[in-house]
């Protein structure tokens, strides 16, 4: 049958970083001079696939680099003080990898800031691959990272899971012909999903 690959997305899957995200947005809108947006307004539409965040967020066509340097001072600033991993997660990740599985991230966020968090969160050294937005040439929805991933671990797709929360992490799943399993303890609330960890857990050791 060949190893097994599961493959999570970050933000809203393993890691809360809700108040960072919603923080550090409103740290770049507060340099480009305008007001500051509800938190619970950012999260509803941070994984909305049908808007250009760029425009929604910083009335910008596309995210320029001053919007990334503002986001990621932030982010570095801040995320000792305000990440934390959802319930369970980390014993997860033990767990699966103390039985042989492969483990990968894929994230629409930058490398810098996801190998900080993951480090500062200890679960950096899990994982196998780790497939980042300023790695390919496009992020999920597309299905760059997840055959980067791939690639790199040279574990076929059909013994592959992608694990993520929204939108964009199905619709690359599909491109990718990878299976997918949504969770909803993130930014979203889908009535077909794993609602808690235990029940990942043990769907992952089925597969």
């Amino acid at each position: 049958m060949g190893q097994k690959l599961f493959i999570f997305d970050m933000d809203g899957t393993l890691v809360n970083s809700s108040l960072t995200i919603a923080n550090a947005i409103n740290h770049v809108r507060q340099n480009l001079g305008f007001e500051p947006m509800e938190q619970e307004y950012i999260l509803k539409r941070v994984n909305d696939h049908t808007l250009n965040p760029a425009q929604t967020f910083y009335h910008a066509r596309r995210f320029e680099p001053h919007h990334e340097k503002w986001f990621s001072e932030y982010y570095t600033k801040n995320h000792e003080n305000e990440l934390v991993l959802y319930e369970g997660i980390k014993e997860l990740l033990e767990s699966l990898k103390e039985q042989g599985y492969a483990l990968a991230v894929a994230t629409n966020a930058y490398r810098g800031s996801t190998i900080e968090s993951l480090t500062h969160l200890n679960i950096y050294e899990h994982f196998d691959s780790i497939a980042c937005y300023d790695d390919v040439a496009q992020g999920k929805p597309h299905p760059d990272m997840l055959y980067k991933i791939l690639n790199e671990t040279n574990i076929d797709k059909c013994n592959t899971r992608f694990i993520g929360d929204g939108p964009r992490d199905e619709m690359a799943s599909k491109r990718a012909e990878i299976p997918y399993i949504m969770v909803d303890w993130g930014f979203t609330d889908h009535t077909d999903a794993v609602r808690s960890v235990d029940e990942l857990k043990e769907m992952l050791l089925n597969v």
